[in-house]
């Protein structure tokens, strides 16, 4: 018989931090970062070299452990948000994780990436952001024109502490109106979060504040196809507003019936 697998350090870090404030009807508990510290060194395990990645992995890569999950309500999930500066929360929420249809048409687009630049990308994210600035894929899914402005943005927002954005674009339409359009990028198994979304429409509210908003998370679902999924704010919850999949091909793999195919589409 297969013995159970012996939680991670990392779930065993976030357990002890959970399990230390939790009570029972609770909804939200704060903690700060130096408890991490605290906990590695009350269970007597090796610290992680960046804390950060604790926090990192359960907020965008893994789900949380299983004894912090069972504590949820049925259609409640819990999600790790910051809270000011070196300080988070575990906020109980309506399950937030966000997942590419599996029923949406793609759209072939002629791969313009540079072979040198596919070959040495050095992972998941770095490969969609790549894919997704040489193809023009914000201006084709937003109708926009659009200019990368800084990769992995990284600032400070009042209330919520230091976050960071994948990648911000600035867009202008034909009326000369201006859009800032934050972007999360995400590999094959990481986890597109409503709370990073929320993150972002806060760093355009604070740094951009003049221009609208446009949050845009990207998918990488196979090593050429890309989703991409817009949001908007409305009745108190973060909305899917648009999504498209674009599977970008070499030239000769784009057919007249492909083209005839798109001008039939609404």
């Amino acid at each position: 018989m297969a013995k159970n697998k012996e939680p991670n350090r990392y779930s065993r870090l976030i357990e002890f931090i959970f399990s230390k404030h939790f009570r029972e009807g609770w909804s939200e508990i704060t903690f700060t970062r130096d408890e991490i510290e605290q906990a590695a060194k009350e269970l007597r395990i090796k610290l992680p070299k960046n804390l950060g990645d604790v926090l990192y992995t359960f907020r965008y890569r893994a789900a949380l452990p299983e004894s912090i999950t069972s504590t949820a309500p049925d259609g409640y999930e819990w999600m790790i948000r910051p809270a000011g500066r070196s300080k988070y929360k575990l906020a109980l929420v309506q399950q937030s994780i966000v997942v590419p249809s599996t029923m949406m048409a793609e759209t072939k687009i002629p791969d313009a990436t540079p072979g040198i630049i596919s070959r040495y990308a050095l992972n998941d994210e770095q490969a969609v952001l790549a894919k997704i600035r040489y193809n023009r894929l914000i201006d084709i899914f937003t109708g926009l024109t659009c200019y990368s402005l800084q990769n992995h943005l990284r600032t400070t927002v009042p209330e919520m502490g230091q976050v960071e954005t994948d990648e911000v674009y600035i867009g202008i339409d034909k009326r000369g109106v201006h859009y800032a359009l934050p972007i999360q990028a995400k590999g094959r198994k990481d986890r597109i979060g409503v709370v990073q979304i929320e993150q972002d429409m806060r760093v355009c509210e604070s740094k951009f504040a003049n221009l609208i908003c446009r949050p845009i998370a990207a998918q990488l679902l196979t090593d050429d196809v890309i989703a991409l999924i817009e949001f908007e704010y409305g009745e108190d919850e973060v909305k899917i507003v648009s999504e498209k999949h674009y599977k970008l091909v070499k030239s000769k793999d784009l057919s007249l019936e492909d083209l005839r195919s798109y001008q039939e589409r609404f």
